[in-house]
C-alpha cells in the first residue's frame, strides 16, 4: 500500500545524511548481485567513481524521495554531453518495491533534467537487474542493445530517451509597440 500523500522530493547532495540509506542499500544490492564482477573493490568503487559535485546544479542534481521523514527512493543525474543527462543511482527501498516509486523518481528526474536544459536521457543498468530493464522499457526508454540475446554478453545495458517535449517553453516576448498585427 502506498502512502503517496506524504511522499515528497528533496533535491540535495549525496553527502546529505538522508542519502545514507540510498547509498548503503545500493552498495548492498550491487555487491549481492555482482560481487567483484565489475570491480575488485565492489560497489563502493562504482559509487565513488563520481565526486558529489558531478550531481550538483547547474550541471546535475541529486534527488531523494522522502516519506514520513524516511528516505524511500532516489536518483541523480550528471551531464553526459551538452544535450544529455545521464541518470545514476535510481533506487527504491527494497521493502517498498513494486509500488511505482521508481517510476515516480524517473518522472521527477526527467522533469528536472528538462528544467535544467537537457533534451535527452542516457542511462545504463547491469545485466543482473531485469526489474530495471523492465522499468525502462515500459517507461519509454529505448534499449541501445539487442534485447533478444542474453544480456550478460553486454554486461552494462544502455538506454536512451528523448525528453525535449518536457523542456519548458520560454514566455514569448510581447510585440513591440507599433509592430504589425
Amino acid at each position: 500500500m502506498t502512502n503517496d500523500m506524504s511522499d515528497t522530493f528533496l533535491y540535495t547532495s549525496p553527502l546529505d545524511p538522508r542519502a545514507k540509506p540510498l547509498i548503503d542499500e545500493l552498495i548492498y544490492e550491487y555487491d549481492t548481485r555482482y560481487g567483484t564482477y565489475f570491480n575488485a573493490e565492489g560497489a563502493v568503487a562504482e559509487l565513488n567513481r563520481y565526486p558529489p559535485e558531478a550531481f550538483a546544479p547547474p550541471i546535475g542534481n541529486f534527488l531523494l524521495l522522502i516519506r514520513d521523514g524516511e528516505t524511500i527512493g532516489g536518483g541523480a543525474f550528471k551531464p553526459y554531453d551538452d544535450q544529455t543527462a545521464e541518470f545514476k543511482r535510481v533506487w527504491t527501498r527494497t521493502d517498498l518495491r513494486r509500488q511505482g516509486l521508481a517510476r515516480k523518481v524517473l518522472v521527477e528526474l526527467e522533469a528536472q533534467a528538462a528544467r535544467q536544459g537537457y533534451s535527452r536521457i542516457y542511462l545504463t543498468t547491469g545485466f543482473r537487474q531485469p526489474e530495471a530493464v523492465g522499468l525502462y522499457l515500459n517507461y519509454g526508454y529505448t534499449a541501445l542493445f539487442d534485447t533478444s540475446v542474453d544480456p550478460e554478453i553486454y554486461k552494462s545495458l544502455p538506454f536512451e530517451k528523448d525528453i525535449s517535449h518536457l523542456i519548458p517553453v520560454a514566455e514569448p516576448r510581447l510585440r513591440a509597440a507599433g509592430g504589425n498585427s
